[in-house]
């Protein structure tokens, strides 16, 4: 689920882990972290990247683009309620952030919240309507929503989302 604006460095070495200091805090400042993070992110090891970016976003809260960065290696990372946080709080403090907005509803989808989900992306799609991925999303929510209502007929046994009927005579 990258965001490609976010390019990476081209300073050398590999990117470092958590752990580099003697008191096992990494190695740099802030920002330090927030560009390794990213790198290890870009690299595919996004739970490495969430180590370095979460000890970011504690120590700059207010750091839309570090809490961006996290939620996005919490997505990667398999870290779906985590990831729904950090976008969610990146979401309240800029409602018009779109990618928040899309980023809180492919979190709220991975979680089974397709209502919210539908919610997130469709206000994604609306700030930035050209983007094809916020609407293959959405319709892909919508398409997940409507199979539950049955709008495609009944669910089978074994299909995402069947619930089974109740058993005994007081279902009747």
């Amino acid at each position: 689920m990258g965001r490609g604006e976010h390019g990476g460095d081209s300073a050398g070495g590999a990117a470092a882990v958590p752990g580099d200091g003697a008191d096992g805090a990494p190695g740099g400042d802030v920002y330090d972290w927030f560009r390794r993070g990213v790198r290890l992110l870009e690299e595919r090891h996004p739970a490495a990247a969430v180590q370095l970016l979460a000890r970011a976003a504690e120590a700059e809260p207010e750091s839309g683009s570090v809490r961006e960065a996290l939620a996005r290696a919490q997505f990667d990372a398999g870290q779906y309620r985590a990831a729904l946080e950090s976008f969610r709080a990146v979401a309240v403090a800029d409602p018009s952030d779109d990618y928040a907005q899309f980023g809180w509803g492919m979190s709220a989808a991975r979680l089974g919240d397709f209502e919210t989900s539908a919610e997130h992306l469709a206000l994604a799609v609306a700030m930035s309507p050209g983007n094809a991925h916020y609407r293959a999303a959405l319709r892909q929510t919508r398409a997940t929503l409507a199979a539950r209502a049955g709008a495609y007929g009944p669910l089978l046994p074994g299909a995402p989302g069947y619930v089974a009927p109740p058993d005994g005579p007081e279902a009747a």
